[in-house]
This record gives structure tokens, C-alpha cells and sequence, in this order.
């Protein structure tokens, strides 16, 4: 049998160098993925001593780090490139290797040029986690199960996970989305429509109405009054708004006002209890992962506060860790008021009763997935009528008042 040169790296992040005969390097990397190392590069004993992933690594590292924040990489990249990394690494595949095929098969640049700034990281002697943290594109859930995947020899679990964990996340995220994109793309849509009709068509009618020697009616005066406003103050109200706008921007970059500002937020009627119950479930599926890939109580919770989209819920979450820290539970922490759902901290109490915590905490994100569904049809439901009876009554106003001119023009008073 032919013998082979190995690079890996064990639990306490030490890369060893051994040569050991196997039939096939494929099954080399099998056998030291059990003995629970991590696989750097694998290759045939001979005068090469380095294998083509970490010679792509050394060559691109610099261009990559140089020009990698030119574009930006989706979620759905960085989904894609945990799966295919997930697959490779469960087929036998080293990780070299695998970082190599994923940079050959991803469509965007920049990840490209990240997996090749990653693969010269690993190649000058840091880890994978260390390399994907430094990139800034993979998010701290990925990061942290990468750090456990190394020390246990389960990356390709772990990577697996991370990508689940990425596609729930966008799922949820496009459902408020979805829920709140049609009716603000009406209101602006009937907004504009209203602005042309006022500002342009309905003070040219009022010259053609002077000219003819025609009365006014009253809708159309009261309109022409308003457009007169709007050209004469409206350039100084919007220059208003913008600066509140850029002050509040400001502000909203502090931390304390950012986090009284989601407070705000979740107490909003309907969009407030949809954004809630998507946060709740958020931090119980990325929890649960977390726990479940053997990642320690108070860094699961040190993890799950910097996901948190809203900061009001990321400090409930930091209030729990600092309650667990002090010998607290944590079912205590989470259910608080003007937080998570209630549902949330019964059942980590319950999950804490029983020791099945990442268990409790998987059938609850579930649970409040469903809900979120369920939820933001609701919101639509309700928002969506609402606002065709705002539009349809600025839109009629305007357009009725826009007839009544033609009529009055033509003599008909």
C-alpha cells in the first residue's frame, strides 16, 4: 500500500505531521477523522510535500484580504459553502481540499477570495474557526460551531448545523418581510400617484379655470391650497425630516438608544408581536444548535445575545448569562416581561428540570415557527385591507376632485 503524508490538527489546536500507509488517501482521512483530528491535507509520499489546496491558499491569501470587501456575500453563499464543505469533509475529503473544491464551485468573487484568504490563514498556522472569524462574512454561530467541530473531530456535523441554522434564519426573516413589503410598496406607490396629481395636474386646471372664467369647486380649491403649501414650505419640511432622520440614525448607533428603540418596537400592536415571537424563536433554534454541538451554557448564551437582531431581546439574553453566572437559572432570565414570548422561559424550566434542554429548546422553535406563520398571515390579513381602504380614500378624493375641475371647466356648474 502506498504511504501518505498527513497534516492535522488535534483537540488542543497542535497540528501534527505523521506518514502512515493506507489504501487510499480517502480513507486515510476517514481513519484520523475517527482517531477525532482534524484533517488538514493528506498527500503521497514523495518529493511534493505540499498538496494543491494549501499552494492555492499561499498564492491568493494576499489579493484576497485586499479586495474581499468589494462585494458582499448572501446568506445563501455562505449556506451553500457550509453544505459543500459539510459533504466533502463527511465524503473523506481533507479540509484543504474540500476549502479548495468550494472555492472552485462558489459563483460569487468575494467568496472566493474568502475561502482563498481562509485556506492561506489554516496554511500559516491558524485555525479554521480563527480564519473564519477573521473574514467577518460567517457570522458568530458558524464561528463558534466551527471552534467546537475542530476540538471534537465533528466539523462536518457541526457545518451542517451552522448551514441549517442560516437557512431557518433567512426563512423567518423572509416571512416578516413578505408580510410588510406589499402594503408599504402600495402606500408608496398611491403616495406618489397622490404628489403628481396635486403638485402637477391639479395647478395647471386652475390656470385652465381662470383662463375659461370658471368657479373653483371647493375639493379642488382645498387641494390647490394644499399644493400651494407643499411647494412653498414642503422643500424646508423635508429637509426637516431629513436631518431627524440622520439625528435619529445618529442616536440609533448608541447602544442604549438602539436598545430602547426594539424595546419600543415589540410594543407596537401586531408588527411588535410578530417580531417577538420571530426573536423567540430565532434564539431558540440558534440555542439549541449551540448546546446540542457541545458548546458550553454561557457561551451558547454569549453567542445567541451577538445573533439577536433586536438589542432589547439580545439584553435579555445578556441579563440571563450575568443570572446563570451568578448561580441563577435560566428559565428564570428568559421569562421575564417585555421579552421572549412566556412560552420560552416555561419551557427552558422545563428543559432544565428534565436535562433535555437542546431537546425542549428544538421543539419550541418549532413550535413558534409555526406561530410566526401563522402570525405574519394574520398581519397581512389585516394590514392589507387596512391599507386599500387609506389609499382607496386618498386616491378617490383626488381623482374625484380631479373630475369635478373637468366638469365645472365645461360649464356645468
Amino acid at each position: 500500500m502506498p504511504q501518505f503524508i498527513y497534516d492535522a490538527r488535534d483537540g488542543e489546536g497542535h497540528v501534527r505531521e505523521g506518514r502512515e500507509t493506507a489504501p487510499s488517501a480517502a480513507e486515510l482521512g476517514v481513519e484520523l477523522r475517527r482517531r477525532g483530528l482534524l484533517v488538514l491535507d493528506v498527500r503521497e509520499a514523495g518529493p511534493e510535500e505540499r498538496g494543491p489546496g494549501m499552494g492555492m491558499g499561499t498564492v491568493f491569501t494576499g489579493l484576497a484580504r485586499g479586495v474581499a470587501g468589494w462585494w458582499p456575500v448572501s446568506n445563501e453563499e455562505v449556506e451553500g459553502v457550509l453544505r459543500q464543505l459539510s459533504v466533502m469533509l463527511r465524503s473523506g475529503l481533507t479540509l484543504l481540499g474540500a476549502l479548495q473544491a468550494a472555492g472552485q464551485n462558489a459563483e460569487g468573487l468575494r467568496m472566493r477570495l474568502v475561502l482563498a484568504s481562509v485556506m492561506g490563514r489554516i496554511d500559516g498556522g491558524g485555525t479554521f474557526a480563527g480564519a473564519l472569524e477573521a473574514e467577518g462574512v460567517f457570522g458568530d454561530l458558524t464561528v463558534q460551531l466551527a471552534r467546537v467541530g475542530e476540538e471534537t473531530g465533528s466539523l462536518d456535523v457541526v457545518l451542517e448545523r451552522a448551514a441549517d441554522a442560516i437557512e431557518r434564519r433567512r426563512q423567518l426573516v423572509q416571512q416578516v418581510v413578505t408580510a410588510l413589503a406589499y402594503p408599504l410598496l402600495v402606500l408608496v406607490a398611491a403616495v406618489g400617484v397622490t404628489l403628481f396629481m396635486v403638485l402637477e395636474v391639479i395647478p395647471r386646471l386652475e390656470g385652465l379655470m381662470k383662463s375659461l372664467g370658471r368657479k373653483l369647486p371647493p375639493t379642488t380649491m382645498a387641494l390647490i391650497e394644499a399644493s400651494t403649501w407643499a411647494r412653498a414650505e414642503g422643500p424646508w419640511w423635508l429637509m426637516g425630516l431629513l436631518l431627524l432622520a440622520s439625528a435619529l440614525g445618529l442616536a440609533f448607533r448608541m447602544p442604549g438608544a438602539r436598545v430602547v428603540a426594539d424595546r419600543w418596537m415589540l410594543a407596537v400592536p401586531l408588527v411588535g408581536e410578530v417580531l417577538r415571537v420571530a426573536g423567540s424563536a430565532m434564539f431558540a433554534r440558534a440555542f439549541a444548535i449551540l448546546l446540542r454541538s457541545g458548546v458550553t451554557v454561557l457561551d451558547g448564551l454569549r453567542t445567541a445575545e451577538a445573533l439577536a437582531g433586536n438589542r432589547h431581546l439580545a439584553s435579555v439574553v445578556a441579563r440571563a448569562r450575568e443570572g446563570v453566572l451568578g448561580g441563577g437559572a435560566l428559565s428564570e432570565g428568559l421569562g421575564g416581561r417585555g421579552g421572549f414570548v412566556p412560552m420560552l422561559g416555561r419551557m427552558v424550566a422545563v428543559g432544565e428540570a428534565t436535562g433535555r434542554l437542546e431537546e425542549v429548546l428544538e421543539e419550541v422553535a418549532r413550535h413558534l415557527e409555526g406561530q410566526l406563520a401563522v402570525r405574519v398571515r394574520r398581519l397581512s390579513a389585516l394590514v392589507e385591507p387596512a391599507i386599500i381602504v387609506l389609499v382607496g380614500g386618498i386616491v378617490g378624493f383626488v381623482y374625484v376632485t380631479f373630475f369635478l375641475t373637468l366638469y365645472a371647466a365645461a360649464g356645468n356648474r
